[in-house]
């Protein structure tokens, strides 16, 4: 059992793939997997009686034993290989860090193309299948103008405003990322594979179901949660009431993301959801710097210059660095000693994290990356203020 080391996980990786490939292990017992055994390795080999001792039940134990005798580890990264995937296991480096954080990350997600430190800022632009006119305009809009702002924008490859978010972003130079809801080897809509494989050239093609995983109508709303989970907000363009689009914005709300609404008419079934989603909270927008001002993203495509430390510009970004420390505290102690909205300092902290000037160290807690030199010491927030 479990006496608190840790392995080298791409020794360990195989072993995440392999026991990824019994059905009844999802989040929650992959969890009781991971404080039980010091190893997935030395899970995928535990005997019945330590499984169920480690919490699982009698039907799923049995189902661990008898995959061993049908899945090989090793044969499993042979194929994601041969395939141009890689697999990236929930405790390991390379794993989407927003994506971490939420209650049922994946314990397995398997990428074509590439997940980069930039993705991170990131915003989810999703909709109805049956676009209007308006809602085609809408969605072509702000994902042009959210990828020119540096954004990455993340969709779901579905036909509809999915399609028009992806193809936008990649016509206007900027990234784009997929999340299916099925294995890599299958695109679906079958229309899409040509975009797919361009999102993949120049983005990446995402999804948490091992190969040879077929489409089902029950795996698009389990979809929706890393779609949210990914990114620092959704956009909702068009949906009726029972859209999955308004699944996509439930998660992204239970998950503490931001949610954004591009109004519409009254008199279109198109426009219900997003409607609805602003008449419980969710903020208005008519452009892309709307949202890239609610997540204080506006000057991320000046800013950033990989691989060097830039300073603090915004005031948001002096608040934070004024509280910060070397010691790490909680997302939600900083933005509440910045002053600042859990949005606002999520989207800035990814902000000075690609800077080099913090860092996340799990757990939702951060830390400066260097000490204070004494320029935001004078720029702390008021704290006397109400």
């Amino acid at each position: 059992m479990n006496d608190g080391a840790r392995p080298d996980p791409a020794h360990d990786l195989p072993y995440w793939v392999a026991l990824h490939r019994v059905h009844r292990l999802g989040s929650v017992r992959f969890g009781l997997l991971e404080r039980a055994f010091p190893t997935m390795a030395e899970a995928w080999r535990a005997s019945e009686g330590d499984l169920i001792e480690a919490g699982l039940d009698t039907r799923t134990a049995r189902e661990v034993a008898r995959a061993r005798t049908e899945v090989d580890p090793d044969a499993e990264m042979e194929r994601l290989a041969t395939a141009g995937i890689t697999a990236f296991a929930r405790n390991a480096p390379g794993y989407p860090s927003r994506l971490r954080e939420i209650d049922d990350a994946p314990p397995v997600l398997y990428v074509r193309g590439a997940w980069k430190p930039e993705d991170e800022w990131s915003v989810a632009v999703v909709g109805t299948r049956r676009a209007t006119a308006y809602g085609r305009q809408a969605a072509s809009e702000f994902a042009r103008g959210l990828a020119a702002n540096g954004v990455t924008v993340v969709s779901g490859l579905a036909r509809g405003v999915d399609t028009i978010a992806h193809r936008t972003a990649l016509d206007s130079g900027g990234r784009t990322v997929a999340v299916l809801a099925n294995g890599l080897d299958t695109i679906y809509p079958p229309e899409n594979r040509r975009l797919a494989e361009e999102i993949a050239d120049r983005g990446a093609v995402l999804a948490d179901y091992p190969l040879g995983t077929k489409p089902r109508a029950d795996f698009f709303p389990r979809r929706n949660r890393i779609l949210s989970g990914l990114t620092l907000g959704t956009l909702v363009v068009e949906g009726d009431h029972q859209s999955g689009a308004m699944i996509t914005a439930k998660f992204a709300a239970e998950q503490n993301r931001e949610v954004f609404a591009v109004p519409g008419s009254i008199f279109s079934p198109q426009s219900r959801g997003p409607l609805g989603l602003i008449r419980d909270g969710a903020t208005p927008v008519t452009g892309a710097n709307d949202v890239l001002e609610a997540l204080n993203l506006t000057m991320i495509g000046a800013q950033l210059d990989f691989g060097r430390a830039a300073p603090p510009e915004s005031d948001e970004e002096r608040r934070l660095m004024a509280v910060l420390t070397r010691e790490p505290s909680h997302i939600d102690e900083v933005a509440r000693r910045a002053r600042l909205a859990a949005a606002v300092a999520s989207g800035t902290l990814a902000l000075l994290e690609l800077k080099g000037l913090v860092r996340d160290v799990g757990g939702h807690h951060f830390a400066r990356v260097r000490e204070d030199d004494g320029d935001y010491v004078a720029r702390r927030p008021d704290r006397t203020s109400p």
